[in-house]
C-alpha cells in the first residue's frame, strides 16, 4: 500500500472508533467537521460507512448537510462543493484540503493543470495562492509535480490514491476495466501471431541455409575430386615423358661405351641408372 494512503487510513480510524459513540445527530455531524479539518486525513469512505454518519443521510437538513459535505471531501471537487447549495461553511483547513484533494482529481487531464482552469476550478484569486497551494500539496507528499512558470502549467509525475471512489462510479469503471482488458488480449494475440511468424521465418531460413552449406559442400568435393584427378593424369604425363628422354639419354651412354673400348665393360652405361628410374615412376 502507498505510505501516504496508509498514513490516512491511519488518521482516520480514531475518528471511526468515535463515530461509534456519536448517537445524535449533532454529534456525528460535529465528527465530521473534525474529521475534514484533522491533518493526514485525506480518505472518508470508511467513515461514510459507519452507522452513525451515515443515519445523517436521513436527519434534518442542518445535520444531512454535513453527510454531503463529507460525501464531496470523499470524492467530489471544490467545483462540487461550490455548485451545491445549503452546504456548512468551511474552516481554513478545510479549505485547503479540499483544493488539495480536488488537485489530485484535476491531475487526471493534462488538460485541466493549466494556471487559467485551475485558477477558476478552485477559487483562487492568484496565480501566487495557487503555487502555494501546488507546493504545500507537493510538500504534503500528495503530489509530485513541477510548476512550469514560463508555460503557466503544472507538470504532473504521480498522485497518491487518496481519493475514493464514488458507489455509483463502479459499473463505469467496471465498463472502462473490460475494455482495456479487451484491448490487452487483442495486443496480446497480435504478439502471439507475430512471434508464430517469425518463429516460422527463421526455421525456414535456417532450413535454406543449410540446403546452401550442403550444396557449397559438394561442389567443393566435386572441385577436388577433379582437381585430383586432373594432377594424377599431369603426373603420369610428365612421367611417360621423362622416360622417353631417358630413354634417348640411353642409347647415347651406348654410343660412348662403344666408343670407350675394350679396356670398359659393357654393363657399365650411363644411362642404365636412368632407365631403370622411369620404369619405377611409371609403374608408381
Amino acid at each position: 500500500m502507498d505510505p501516504t494512503q496508509q498514513k490516512a487510513l491511519n488518521a482516520l480510524e480514531s475518528f471511526i472508533l468515535l463515530s461509534a459513540s456519536a448517537s445524535s445527530s449533532r454529534a456525528a455531524a460535529d465528527l465530521v467537521k473534525q474529521a475534514t479539518s484533522a491533518p493526514n486525513t485525506y480518505v472518508f469512505a470508511e467513515l461514510l460507512q459507519t452507522k452513525n454518519v451515515a443515519a445523517l443521510r436521513t436527519a434534518s437538513p442542518e445535520h444531512s448537510s454535513y453527510y454531503t459535505l463529507l460525501e464531496i471531501f470523499a470524492w467530489g471537487t471544490w467545483a462540487d462543493y461550490s455548485s451545491t447549495p445549503n452546504l456548512p461553511s468551511l474552516t481554513d483547513a478545510q479549505a485547503q484540503k479540499l483544493r488539495q484533494l480536488s488537485l489530485l482529481s484535476l491531475s487526471a487531464s493534462p488538460s485541466t493543470l493549466t494556471y487559467t482552469h485551475l485558477l477558476t476550478a478552485l477559487s483562487l484569486p492568484s496565480t501566487r495562492a495557487l503555487e502555494d497551494l501546488v507546493i504545500s500539496t507537493i510538500y504534503a507528499g500528495l503530489l509530485v509535480a513541477k510548476l512550469d512558470t514560463q508555460s503557466q502549467r503544472i507538470d504532473v509525475s504521480s498522485v497518491s490514491p487518496l481519493r475514493d471512489l464514488h458507489l455509483g462510479k463502479v459499473p463505469h469503471l467496471i465498463s472502462t476495466l473490460d475494455t482495456w482488458n479487451g484491448r490487452c488480449v487483442s495486443v496480446l494475440d497480435d504478439l502471439e501471431t507475430q512471434i508464430k511468424e517469425v518463429r516460422q521465418k527463421a526455421s525456414e531460413r535456417r532450413k535454406r541455409e543449410q540446403r546452401d552449406e550442403a550444396a557449397v559442400e559438394k561442389l567443393v568435393g566435386q572441385a577436388l575430386k577433379e582437381k585430383g584427378k586432373a594432377g594424377e593424369k599431369r603426373g603420369a604425363q610428365e612421367a611417360v615423358g621423362g622416360g622417353g628422354a631417358v630413354a634417348g639419354g640411353g642409347n647415347d651412354g651406348m654410343d660412348l661405351d662403344e666408343k670407350a673400348g675394350p679396356g670398359r665393360p659393357r654393363g657399365a652405361k650411363r644411362g642404365g641408372g636412368a632407365i631403370k628410374n622411369a620404369a619405377k615412376r611409371m609403374m608408381e
